[in-house]
């Protein structure tokens, strides 16, 4: 996981850029759209990084458990959450084997994580085992089939970053796992990685979502 460490001091850059600002609000929105919060519940969020959804979940009065396999990532989510005087707890855990009982948590959510799972089938298949019977799963990723995908697979983005070791899905990959379960997909980020910054906005994401483009991320909700 040394690549992840080395990422971790800066992970949260993006985040202060236009574009990258930009990205999480509608990101964000998308995953709150489907995955629907109350006061109190315990939620797991795998592959927390550096707690960017953890935080965003605990201001929203969820009892949050992060976990990550970056030991660098959260210490990074460690200072901020204590920043904010938030009470989060963050582990060092494998999502393919969480010490966590069986039917624990109210929901868990996954964030630009799943791309990085070698073994998604299982990663899911434990996550259902953590979360209770009733219990919500919420899952977002980049969609291969879209413009990000395309940047994010191509040799010179992939040269020196983590997205080498990736394995980007496309919707309907995303829909073989636990397609019993699965309630809903929905899809947003359809400004591109390229966009000039007057053109980086909610009006240009509506006009774009209209034109039969792809989304460049994409998210899907379970019940167990």
């Amino acid at each position: 996981m040394a690549v992840f460490d080395k990422e971790a001091p800066l992970y949260d850059g993006w985040y202060e850029t236009k574009l990258g600002a930009f990205v999480d609000q509608v990101e964000t929105k998308c995953v709150f759209d489907l995955f629907k919060i109350e006061k109190c519940m315990r939620v797991l969020d795998v592959g927390c990084g550096t707690g960017n959804f953890s935080i965003k979940l605990a201001k929203m009065g969820c009892k949050v458990i992060g976990i990550d396999v970056s030991k660098e990532m959260l210490k990074i989510a460690e200072i901020k959450s204590k920043a904010e005087s938030l009470d989060i707890e963050f582990c060092d855990m494998d999502v393919y084997d969480m010490k966590f009982d069986d039917d624990y948590f109210d929901g868990i959510i996954s964030v630009t994580a799943f791309e990085f799972f070698k073994n998604p089938k299982k990663a899911v298949d434990e996550m259902f085992r953590v979360l209770k019977p009733r219990g919500y799963l919420t899952i977002g990723t980049i969609n291969r089939d879209s413009d990000w995908g395309k940047l994010y697979l191509s040799e010179e983005f992939q040269k020196n970053t983590v997205f080498k070791y990736a394995d980007l899905k496309t919707i309907e990959e995303l829909k073989d796992y636990r397609n019993d379960n699965l309630i809903d997909i929905k899809e947003c980020l359809f400004i591109p990685p390229t966009a000039e910054e007057d053109d980086i906005s909610l009006e240009k994401e509506k006009e774009l979502a209209k034109t039969g483009k792809r989304g460049g991320f994409i998210c899907a909700l379970w019940q167990k």
